[in-house]
């Protein structure tokens, strides 16, 4: 993406940029964007970085698209799969009947992270690259990611996205839901799970209220909240006890603790990070 340096300069000032200063001018903007369990239809380019992840039994997990030839996704997605069974969508709305924004690829490497513990479900995030690259139109764009150091305090308001089922065990979604979530304080999460919410683990819901969530289909996909006029991913959904429990709240992979480890894969075309606050 081509941008003068003294633009690129002014991003750092204005947005206090770590990570690519240039994928900034694309990342995190959803120009047809007018604003899971208790969500609802999501209208078509809403969510222009929401990916759905096939193998042969169709949409298992969701990702989200973070340059022309990277997706973010869950580790918990691909244990025991290799890159040959991946198919990825982009700029999909619906899982039967017509995409005319639609584009397709197959995946050239799965990354998980080398730290995932399946049990624990700790550092739970995973890269998978594209056979070829994306081209980026108004219903396929990258998101951009919070940044080392991002502050996302209770109550900051969220979304989540996808195809998962409309309740514990039921049906899959056709349309891509959108579900709006406050972010709840770690310490909370701590003792609504009692115990196992690491560092690397960011959570979002309504605690004593429940019926909004993420849920089975949906892991892997992204959490975002606004920042003036960027979408930021602040979390990658990961696992949760049942779905839209009023007494356990989901819970995410924090992005901004995996800045370096997924830099370090990007070579010279990193995302666009944005600190948070």
């Amino acid at each position: 993406m081509k941008i003068n340096t003294a633009l690129c300069i002014a991003g750092t000032i204005l947005f206090n940029i770590a990570g690519s200063l240039c994928q900034l001018d694309v990342c995190g903007r959803a120009p047809l964007n007018t604003k899971i369990v208790g969500g609802v239809n999501a209208a078509a380019g809403a969510w222009p970085w929401q990916v759905s992840i096939h193998n042969a039994r169709g949409h298992f997990c969701g990702g989200s698209l973070i340059n022309k030839d990277w997706v973010l996704s869950a580790a918990h997605c691909f244990q025991n799969l290799g890159a040959s069974s991946i198919e990825m969508y982009f700029g999909r709305q619906r899982q039967l009947g017509s995409n005319p924004n639609e584009m397709y690829r197959t995946a050239r490497r799965i990354i998980n992270h080398p730290n995932y513990n399946d049990s624990s479900h700790d550092n739970d995030i995973a890269l998978v690259q594209l056979s070829s690259s994306v081209t980026f139109s108004k219903y396929i764009k990258p998101v951009c990611l919070a940044a080392a150091g991002s502050v996302f305090s209770a109550g900051t308001e969220s979304w989540v996205t996808g195809w998962g089922t409309l309740k514990d065990g039921g049906k899959s979604a056709n349309i891509l839901q959108e579900v709006k979530l406050p972010i709840v304080r770690n310490s909370k999460c701590y003792d609504a799970y009692g115990g196992g919410i690491t560092n690397n683990m960011i959570c979002a819901g309504f605690l004593n209220v429940g019926g909004k969530d993420a849920c089975q289909g949906e892991s892997g996909g992204p959490m975002v909240s606004k920042n003036s006029s960027l979408w930021i991913q602040s979390g990658i959904v990961s696992f949760g006890e049942g779905c839209a429990d009023p007494k356990y709240p989901g819970v995410y992979s924090r992005v901004s603790r995996y800045q370096d480890w997924i830099n370090s894969y990007m070579g010279s075309n990193p995302p666009g990070f944005v600190k948070f606050n």
